[in-house]
């Protein structure tokens, strides 16, 4: 198997990638489209010294490619240059955390004309904390087989155009591309927009590129600009399990919130029998009837986004949950019940430091 990474400007995060696959027996093909930091040098002395910095199975491969706006084009070069049939594409701003080789192999083998989706640790800055966010992102497939499309937020599709299924693999990775500065994600945030613009004026209106402008705006802090964009996006007839569709929704719902528009987003009521079975939606109805102060509701909501067995949040069904319902409960004087939820919430620290403060006012 060749794992393919496309770069440009990213030598410590790209190295940090490469550094988690080096005990792995893959070829691993980088594509720099255009560095002027020390990326090239970084990777040369990387080849010239593998085996010897412990990359003693990992080859490295390196490639150029004359940047051309288009992600997809980027990595399908990328792709082309794997000496494997079988890839794996990666991020430079990615990089494995675990990762069950022996499993992996036997079900790729068994796969073929199957594409494999990994699990997407994706890590994001909310309220001056450190949030994360779990997804499955298809990124294993036979290069005879399947290609990219798409100038940004590419997508994989079939050589023939047709449908095809996909098949969970044991690979999990962290991607923290959206943190940096406010500065950083404007300009990062700007990029794409005018990638997904163009590529709207070549495509027509179209909900996926309509979802993608938004987070662009929500990522950026522009919460107006993106709930008008999930607007228009969730106005086409869609597929309610898709999941782009449940992010846009439940994005949608917080973006209202930080635009101060949080009664509009009082009709999310409607469609809860339609998307409330999970912790993330019923975290965010939470939020929502806080901000509409009908505080009961909103603490109903937080328990019961603890019953979920899943979330794509980390901690939405457990200590999140339970932290949101407390501060809810103390903030109505229910000192005892907030107490017994922050307890809940085990070693979370926002929740202890909580705690601490209900056993100070009670001496």
């Amino acid at each position: 198997m060749s794992v393919c990474i496309i770069t440009k400007n990213e030598e410590e995060k790209l190295r940090r990638c490469l550094t988690h696959l080096r005990s792995f027996p893959f070829e691993i093909v980088v594509t720099d489209t255009g560095s002027t930091d020390g990326t090239l040098s970084m990777l040369a002395k990387m080849q010239k010294d593998a085996g010897k910095e412990g990359f003693q199975k990992a080859v490295i491969k390196v490639c150029h490619f004359s940047w051309c706006s288009d992600f997809a084009a980027a990595k399908n070069f990328a792709v082309s240059q794997a000496e494997n049939d079988m890839v794996f594409v990666l991020d430079s701003d990615e990089y494995i955390e675990r990762l069950d080789l022996g499993e992996l192999m036997r079900l790729v083998s068994e796969n073929p004309g199957r594409v494999g989706r990994i699990v997407l640790r994706n890590q994001v800055e909310q309220n001056g904390r450190i949030c994360y966010f779990t997804e499955r992102v298809s990124r294993i497939f036979s290069k005879s087989r399947f290609l990219y499309e798409g100038r940004i937020h590419e997508q994989v599709v079939a050589a023939d155009g047709a449908a095809y299924d996909t098949y969970d693999v044991p690979v999990w990775a962290l991607h923290d591309g959206y943190l940096g500065t406010k500065e950083q994600r404007a300009k990062k945030a700007g990029r794409n927009r005018a990638l997904l613009e163009e590529e709207m004026k070549e495509k027509g209106e179209d909900p996926y590129l309509l979802y993608q402008i938004g987070k662009s705006f929500y990522m950026s802090g522009d919460y107006e600009a993106a709930a008008n964009y999930f607007s228009k996006g969730l106005s086409f007839d869609l597929e309610p399990a898709l999941e782009y569709v449940i992010d846009m929704v439940e994005t949608y719902g917080y973006a209202l919130i930080h635009a101060g528009r949080a009664k509009e987003a009082l009709f999310f009521e409607n469609i809860y029998d339609t998307f409330g079975n999970t912790a993330d939606f019923r975290i965010l109805m939470g939020f929502i009837y806080m901000n509409n102060e009908r505080f009961g509701e909103a603490a109903a909501q937080f328990v019961k986004a603890a019953e979920c067995s899943t979330c794509r949040m980390e901690g939405a069904n457990s200590y999140l949950a339970y932290y949101n319902a407390g501060v809810v409960e103390e903030c109505l004087g229910n000192l005892g019940k907030a107490a017994e939820y922050y307890k809940r919430c085990g070693s979370y620290e926002p929740a202890r430091e909580r705690r601490a403060k209900l056993a100070i006012c009670k001496e």
